[in-house]
């Protein structure tokens, strides 16, 4: 039994089940024995490897469509760079070897990392001790000060808690993690149920059992980037495993030594993750008066960023199997049956505004 374990099973003895949502976070971010705050996740070492891990290329053209998105916003003399949940510091290393090649956008910028994580952060300011822009650490997004925004989220949202609601015969009941007779963790269901308005058309005629997670946490963090944009100016990628289109299912998952497992089994020392709701992030964006661009899949946007043209430069003169491992890491980014499908990007932006690669809002 994990310490976390134990320490859940204390608390939901004495004050009763908690939600999903509790749940997720104290997994993931509980000062002593959270995921994220006792240990480093990514990379060959980790539990999951990230796309930026995968290959310097990705994190090369998000920079790429950066500093045209600089440009689309009228160059600023000064503006916030961040970086929400930034891993290893892989991304944004690359990033900047590409911003490098423009002075005047490394001059205005200053870089924000948002990161809780104490050894992340460690791990970062080491990725990024030889680049030209020191980061400055952020608990949450609202610790960056004003200002126009280039803000990039990859990988993050998902990370963020949600709430899943059970379809019973009286409704959408909250779904609980408690105890059973033995004293295990155990998923129940609670009397809160989802008001009749917050049902989306796509979960009114679901059989019982069925499942609806909502994300209130990713909603608030779009719409107030979003919210920041319209005031400030500024454009905003958010790139993550998820849906085009709020539907009913269970997307909570855990990764626990390289292998998906039971989500309830070992709290503290799994990754747990859910598949974002984009159409839930655009709505947000919206409300605050931004624009959501076409979602794109991770696959058309880096083919449509000119990730082949970046692959045949970077294995241009190299020996076949590096040429190899460069076709096999194109092949991994972008195809179908791999990240390129299941894995989208959300653009935020201002009224007005055309961003490459992405088209123009309808």
């Amino acid at each position: 039994m994990t310490e976390l374990k134990e320490k859940l099973r204390q608390q939901i003895a004495a004050e009763g089940p908690i939600t999903v949502a509790t749940y997720m976070a104290r997994c993931l971010g509980d000062p002593e024995y959270g995921y994220y705050t006792t240990r480093e996740p990514f990379g060959r070492k980790g539990d999951f490897i990230t796309a930026p891990e995968v290959s310097q290329m990705f994190g090369e053209l998000i920079g790429a469509v950066c500093l045209k998105a600089y440009e689309t916003l009228g160059a600023p003399s000064n503006f916030q760079l961040v970086e929400l949940g930034p891993g290893r510091g892989t991304l944004m290393a690359d990033f900047l070897r590409v911003a490098f090649h423009r002075p005047e956008f490394l001059e205005a910028a200053t870089l924000n990392l948002v990161e809780i994580s104490p050894r992340l952060r460690q791990v970062q300011t080491q990725t990024l001790r030889n680049t030209q822009l020191p980061p400055n650490f952020r608990n949450t997004f609202q610790d960056v000060p004003d200002g126009p925004l280039i803000v990039i989220a990859n990988e993050f949202f998902d990370a963020l808690p949600i709430h899943q609601f059970v379809k019973t015969v009286n409704g959408w009941n909250e779904r609980m993690v408690g105890l059973d007779a033995s004293g295990r963790l155990e998923f129940g269901v609670g009397p809160a149920q989802l008001p009749t308005d917050a049902i989306p058309p796509a979960a009114m005629k679901a059989p019982e059992g069925s499942i609806l997670e909502t994300q209130p946490a990713a909603n608030a963090v779009a719409e107030e980037i979003a919210t920041r944009i319209v005031e400030h100016g500024g454009f905003a990628l958010f790139i993550d495993y998820g849906y085009a289109q709020t539907a009913p299912g269970d997307t909570l998952q855990a990764l626990y030594r390289h292998a998906y497992n039971d989500v309830l089994a070992h709290p503290g020392e799994a990754d747990l993750t859910a598949h974002v709701n984009f159409e839930a992030l655009a709505t947000a964006a919206r409300r605050a008066g931004a624009v959501p661009l076409p979602l794109l899949s991770q696959g058309t946007f880096l083919l449509q960023s000119g990730l082949l043209e970046r692959a045949g430069a970077l294995g241009a003169g190299k020996s076949p199997a590096e040429q190899d491992a460069i076709r096999d890491a194109v092949e991994r980014l972008a195809a179908p049956d791999q990240m390129g499908d299941l894995f989208k990007v959300l653009a935020i932006a201002p009224k007005g505004h055309v961003f490459a690669p992405f088209e123009p809002a309808s």
